[in-house]
């Protein structure tokens, strides 16, 4: 236990109130600067626009807010330079910062804090951070399709099965399989650029909950960090941790779809399938066993999706009882916040990286795609088009199918003869059908597995990315 101390020789930054110094466990305990100096210059922005405001309405003098400002930029090279002092005494970015500060310019930095809180500057310091990274992110995710759309495009001809219940269903084209994959990243970014609207407000000039006596100019303050509004309710600024769960919330969608995408390329990839080769860089070797060659990139993928989840579960926790305004809790947002960020941005990049240098084995597909009766729709769609009911038609290709199990062949493998036993409606034309470039080329409408619509999809898609 820490012994007493003369209030003097408490925190100088908030310990005029107390009488003896914090316990050295609790400092360390409390202390948030091991993470949140992270968003450091987000501090500092935070803080140049505060003092010009300040300045702007009289309450700091323009020869004050000088200092601050040549203070605040010297403390940013320190940073970046990685000479900057962190001290856990000090618990955070914030209080940090702003020592430094007064060390290096004397009162003018003790006026800095003046008609604000740490409680609006941190709410303040994340949003600018979560505004920068969807950035990044959203960047990275359009990388990531246009990796896609490289491949689609290389693979519009070749036929692969479709699934349902991971069984054969109908044949598709690769391209088509990969353009769905784009679709899901296309939704992604729509609701991280959604997200991303509702991060964009400011709380600055909240201070600690009910808001300041000072002339502040919130709007000036806006203007100056490039918010789109100001928060409208000073308890509910600094309090609020929507955007953090709502962009968490995001991210678990997306690290979702990376998981299902992950989930079908280590099929494909298994002797068993044998659909893709994955290059040797995106794989690791056994210990032991010398032939392996393990998808570790999107088996990690995969594995990390539970770790992004659990931080959207972890936040939802967090907020889900605390009372108006900012409670201690909410240091806890950080951690988990920054997570998802790194991990969300590290999956995309790694999947911007792999998707487009996967090499698909357009034989072993096709060979696929002739397995398990994919044509059987095409063949029941023929006799509805000769005037059969669709559930008759159903049930004359489920009694052919039956048929080629018995006999181990496919549809297209009978002869005219075997298939006219089930159905006198049948005639020498139905092999066109039970092709698969005939059956994918049939389904040619907006959406469609056919080779025009998957190339009118790419074009598209390409006109939409830029």
């Amino acid at each position: 236990m820490a012994k007493d101390k003369n209030p003097k020789e408490t925190n100088q930054l908030w310990g005029g109130r107390f009488t003896e110094t914090t316990d050295e466990f609790v400092q360390a305990f409390t202390a948030s600067v091991s993470f949140d100096q992270r968003i450091a210059q987000q501090d500092i922005n935070c803080s140049r626009a505060h003092a010009r405001m300040l300045g702007h309405t009289g309450v700091l003098s323009m020869e004050d807010v000088e200092k601050i400002l040549q203070g605040l930029d010297s403390i940013s090279d320190e940073i970046e330079s990685g000479d900057f002092p962190w001290s856990v005494e000090l618990e955070d970015v914030h209080m940090n910062i702003e020592a430094r500060l007064t060390d290096r310019i004397g009162d003018a930095g003790k006026r800095l804090h003046t008609g604000r809180s740490r409680n609006d500057q941190i709410a303040t310091d994340i949003r600018l951070y979560m505004r920068e990274a969807i950035d990044v992110i959203i960047a990275e995710a359009e990388r990531l399709q246009h990796g896609m759309l490289s491949l689609a495009e290389s693979n519009i001809d070749v036929i692969m099965p479709g699934f349902t219940h991971l069984q054969t269903a109908q044949p598709v084209t690769f391209g088509h399989h990969v353009m769905a994959w784009f679709e899901m990243i296309s939704r992604d970014i729509e609701r991280l650029a959604d997200c991303r609207k509702r991060v964009n407000v400011m709380p600055l000039g909240a201070a600690a909950l009910a808001g300041t006596t000072y002339p502040i100019d919130r709007q000036y303050s806006c203007e100056l960090l490039g918010f789109d509004s100001v928060a409208a309710n000073s308890l509910d600024a600094v309090s609020d941790r929507d955007f953090a769960i709502e962009f968490c919330a995001a991210a678990s969608i997306v690290m979702t779809h990376l998981s299902r995408m992950s989930e079908e390329l280590v099929l494909w990839s298994s002797a068993q399938f044998d659909f893709i080769d994955l290059p040797d860089r995106f794989c690791t070797g056994s210990s032991i066993m010398p032939q392996k060659k393990n998808p570790d990139v999107p088996e990690l993928v995969r594995g990390k999706t539970g770790r992004v989840n659990g931080h959207l579960i972890s936040l939802l926790t967090l907020m889900k009882s605390q009372p108006l305004a900012y409670n201690k809790d909410n240091q806890e947002d950080k951690e988990p916040l920054f997570d998802t960020v790194d991990t969300l941005m590290g999956c995309l990049r790694a999947f911007a990286d792999m998707i487009p240098a996967i090499k698909p084995k357009k034989q072993n597909m096709r060979d696929a795609a002739l397995k398990g009766f994919a044509t059987a729709t095409d063949l029941a769609d023929y006799l509805v088009k000769k005037g059969m009911p669709f559930r008759d038609s159903h049930e004359v290709v489920g009694k052919a199918v039956a048929f080629g199990i018995e006999q181990g062949r496919d549809l297209s493998e009978m002869s005219l003869e075997e298939l006219q036993k089930f159905s006198g409606d049948i005639e020498e034309g139905v092999f066109t059908v039970l092709t698969l470039e005939g059956s994918v080329a049939a389904r040619n409408h907006i959406g469609g597995t056919a080779p025009d619509q998957v190339r009118a999809a790419i074009i598209s898609a390409r006109a939409r990315l830029g």
